[in-house]
Order: C-alpha cells, then structure tokens, then sequence
C-alpha cells in the first residue's frame, strides 16, 4: 500500500464544490415525503457522513445524489455550474451485492465491462484494486467462497475501480462484526488519503461517523431534513490512538447529544 501523508481535516473541509443540493425535497408517488428543503455542499475531498435515525432520508439523498431517483422539487448543483454530471460517481450498497455466479475478478469488472471495455483491457485496473483491498490471491473466488468482510471488499474494489470522483456508500459495514468493521474503517481511510476522492457515507454509529469523517451531517425525520453539522477537525490518519483520545471522545458526546436532539424534533413534529 502507499504510504499515507500526515494532514488534518481543514485540509480537505477547504475544498471545491462539487455537489450543492439546494432546498432539495423528495416526495413518493404514495404521498410520503422523504426529504424537504435540503441544503448541503458536498467540497472535493470530502469525507461527509450522514448521520440519523432510521427514516431520516438519508438513503434516499444518495439515491438522489447518485441519480437512482430524481427530487422532486429543488437543484441538485454540480460545480456550482447547473449541470447534472454523474458519470464519475461509485456507489457501495449495504449489501455487497455480488454475482453468485461470477468469480471476484469478474465481479469487480462488472463496471468496466458495462462501459464496454474488454477483461483483457481491464485486467491492470482490475489487479490494482483487489490488491487495494488486500484481496490478492483471491482473484479466482466465488462469493460463496468468501467471508462477509471479503464480500465487502469486493463490493468497494468494484466501486472504486472506475476510479470515480466521488463514492457514496449506503451503510456499508452495518452488518459486519466489530473488528471487521473496524478494520475496513481503518482501510477504507488509507484508501480515501491515497486517491483523494470524495466519500458521502451513510451510517446510523455516531462512533464510526467520528472515526471516519472531516463533516457529519445530522439528519432529523418527518420530513427528513438536514438538522445540524459537525466538523471532525482532527488530523488523518486517524487510528486507535486517535480511538481512544479525549478528543475522540469528547466528539461522540457532541455526536451523540445532537443525534438526540435530531430524534426528538422528529418525535415532536409527528405529534403536531
């Protein structure tokens, strides 16, 4: 792996516009209203985390943000300039989503091959990044063959692969054990601190939004709506040192309180 360089995270809160949502809203043809009047810049070389409780939208603004769905009222802004460019944008889901059928080699290529290039074409790019997800060795796997943290591995291999500018990853660690999740938390950074792409990053863990993040977006519900921000100005590359500081800790009680407070506006809101 590359070595990582030592930087803190006004580094990369100084950042470019990439993507302005501006009083953003998306309602389902049932009547449900999942996000009202968003505003949110997400700057090159973010690493934004989405935090809330379940039913905040924050699903549905990175279906938005990676044109699986369309809003229904307000602008999504790419660099600042109107236009709707999502032909640089990787996406994780919480499930690894792999093909049954398909080796992993094959399963990261999955993209490449949509955009019509060949397997022999691909096979450096393809190389590069199982080895980045320290996967070497199992080329040749079936996901069946593979743990759920490998499977997880192959799912961000094959959202990077494209090398996108910017990655939205939907809850992708939820379902993995403690240290697997931590290990990949740890990895996913080095990997962000290499390729200096932008990450949008859905996550219901104040402790992991910390670790991982330079912003935290704390959504409320009922509409889901943007309710508070958090800048993690702390240095990169974080690590258990970083895990167990006061520094660290002190940012999940801040994490933790508005999370509640996001919560309670919620709670209070279905009672009006």
């Amino acid at each position: 792996m590359l070595q990582m360089t030592q930087g803190s995270a006004g580094d990369v809160m100084g950042g470019q516009p990439l993507l302005t949502l501006r009083d953003v809203g998306k309602t389902f043809s049932n009547g449900v209203t999942a996000l009202a009047k968003v505003d949110l810049t997400i700057r090159e070389g973010d690493f934004l985390s989405l935090l809330g409780p379940s039913g905040c939208g924050k699903s549905t603004a990175l279906r938005l943000i990676a044109g699986l769905s369309t809003p229904t009222t307000g602008l999504m802004d790419w660099r600042g300039d109107g236009r709707h460019d999502r032909s640089s944008v990787g996406f994780v889901f919480q499930e690894p989503t792999l093909l049954p059928w398909a080796s992993v080699f094959d399963n990261v290529w999955l993209p490449l091959r949509l955009r019509g290039m060949s397997r022999e074409a691909a096979t450096p790019a393809i190389r590069e990044m199982i080895a980045r997800v320290r996967l070497t060795g199992f080329e040749e796997a079936m996901p069946r063959e593979l743990s759920g943290g490998m499977k997880m591995r192959v799912s961000i291999a094959r959202g990077l692969v494209t090398k996108p500018r910017l990655l939205l990853m939907d809850e992708p660690f939820a379902a993995l054990d403690e240290i697997t999740r931590f290990r990949l938390n740890h990895d996913l950074l080095e990997l962000w601190q290499e390729e200096r792409f932008t990450v949008v990053f859905v996550t219901h863990s104040v402790f992991e939004s910390v670790f991982l993040s330079n912003r935290i977006v704390v959504m409320a519900a009922r509409p889901g709506r943007v309710f508070d921000e958090i800048a993690v100005d702390a240095d990169y590359p974080r690590d258990e040192v970083f895990r167990t500081s006061p520094e660290y800790a002190a940012l999940c009680r801040q994490g933790s309180r508005i999370l509640v407070e996001a919560i309670n506006a919620g709670a209070n809101d279905d009672r009006h």
